[in-house]
């Protein structure tokens, strides 16, 4: 008879396995950053206020914006449109009116995206009062056009809605270039790297509630936030990545937790470039 292994090494491995897939799947933690963020943008979205958000690759901007949507959950009632409170959009490199247009009808689900720039501007209007839109938040909006970026101050301005823009400091640059646009932006929020006690303070909330592997890493300890923060540099997608790497692979090699000899050799792969 072929050689059947043991039921118990069987399902170690289906844990194993199990454990590494929740570690590569997509997390969200709601640190006390991401909840001051979302109060913030209740209020603009209350006052119908537009406003700007600002800080480098990797700081949390997209997650929080994204997060903040799904929390303003929506409703869809067969035959109606979909009520969407906010909407978040993803701006394509080289944003254009025509693309602005036809990409905000998409994600609001208007299947009729064909015709002419006044023919789509109306329904684009119609369709974000129909669905009772409250707040529109396009990330990467450094990337639209002049031409766009002015429709994009249109729609703050004409509807009773608050429209984010969110980007990296190239934004204010972009913006610098059309005072009417970055007037109606003026209000910001910035996301900012961690500090060393941030840092720290993260990464025990990561420990504890994302990795949760069979016994405690000590990643707080002085040894690994030196590490960290050296390969971090402050940023925390970067932390998230590092950590999520060190812990998959540390169960890969049969490790109950990261050891600094793991951590220091997945910090020296993912590290930034100083």
């Amino acid at each position: 008879m072929p050689h059947q292994p043991p039921v118990a090494d069987s399902l170690a491995s289906m844990d194993l396995s199990e454990q590494i897939r929740r570690l590569g799947r997509r997390r969200i933690l709601e640190l006390p950053q991401m909840l001051e963020f979302h109060t913030w943008l209740d209020g603009k979205r209350w006052a119908r206020q537009a406003c700007r958000v600002v800080g480098a690759t990797r700081t949390g901007k997209t997650v929080n914006c994204d997060t903040y949507r799904l929390k303003c959950k929506g409703t869809q009632i067969p035959g109606q449109p979909p009520i969407l409170p906010v909407v978040y959009w993803h701006c394509p490199e080289k944003l254009t009116v025509s693309r602005l247009f036809v990409g905000l009808l998409e994600k609001l689900q208007y299947q009729a995206t064909r015709g002419r720039i006044p023919e789509l501007q109306k329904r684009v209007y119609e369709v974000l009062q129909g669905c009772q839109v409250e707040m529109l938040i396009f990330d990467e909006a450094q990337r639209a056009t002049a031409h766009a970026l002015s429709e994009i101050r249109d729609i703050a301005e004409l509807l009773d809605i608050s429209v984010v823009l969110v980007g990296t400091d190239r934004l204010n640059t972009v913006l610098q270039q059309d005072k009417q646009v970055l007037y109606r932006f003026l209000p910001c929020y910035r996301f900012s790297r961690l500090e060393a006690e941030e840092l720290r303070e993260i990464t025990a909330l990561w420990e504890e509630k994302i990795l949760q592997l069979p016994e405690p890493s000590n990643l707080t300890s002085v040894a690994a936030q030196d590490l960290l923060l050296q390969g971090t540099r402050g940023y925390i997608g970067v932390l998230d990545q590092i950590l999520c790497e060190a812990a998959i692979r540390s169960l890969q090699l049969g490790k109950p937790r990261i050891d600094i000899h793991t951590l220091r050799h997945v910090v020296k792969e993912c590290a930034l470039i100083a």
